[in-house]
């Protein structure tokens, strides 16, 4: 199966620890991320999703395999009908300013989803998450909450 890679990032006027904390609260997706409709978060390492993209409602979970606070955050999916994994990147460019980057693993299954792909719908999709993601804390000002937990690889070949 093909797996199709994205890789963006966004810098966001506020200091790293806001945006690494407003990260970790995945509840609030749905505020900034085209096309997910819930985010439960079920323990520290797994999160619910319910997404519906191009009329193709999908449930499944994730597992956060490595989480830093302030540097990254990754994960996998591990069950449902979607296949993905990524990793959140966290580099303060200075006191005020954050680069949050994005880079995705998704292998896309069915028609539709296999044509958005070559059509670039992911790539622009991931692209207009990370820029609502910015007006979404720059307008807040702050997060939302945060978690600060340490999150270690059991099995080093699943980070990205």
């Amino acid at each position: 199966m093909s797996t199709s890679t994205v890789k963006e990032a966004v810098e966001v006027g506020v200091p790293i620890h806001t945006a690494y904390n407003q990260w970790t609260q995945f509840e609030h997706f749905p505020h900034f991320m085209e096309g997910v409709e819930e985010v439960r978060q079920l323990d520290d390492r797994h999160n619910h999703w319910i997404t519906s993209i191009g009329g193709v409602r999908r449930e499944f979970d994730t597992e956060i395999v490595d989480q830093s606070p302030d540097e990254r955050i990754t994960w996998r999916s591990v069950d449902g009908d979607t296949r993905q994994r990524g990793s959140v990147r966290f580099e303060p460019l200075d006191a005020t300013r954050t680069r949050v980057e994005l880079t995705m693993e998704v292998e896309p299954t069915g028609v539709a989803e296999k044509s958005a792909d070559l059509l670039g719908v992911i790539d622009r999709r991931v692209k207009g998450d990370l820029r609502r993601f910015k007006d979404y804390i720059e307008d807040r000002g702050g997060e939302t909450g945060g978690w600060r937990g340490r999150i270690r690889p059991e099995d080093p070949g699943t980070s990205l």
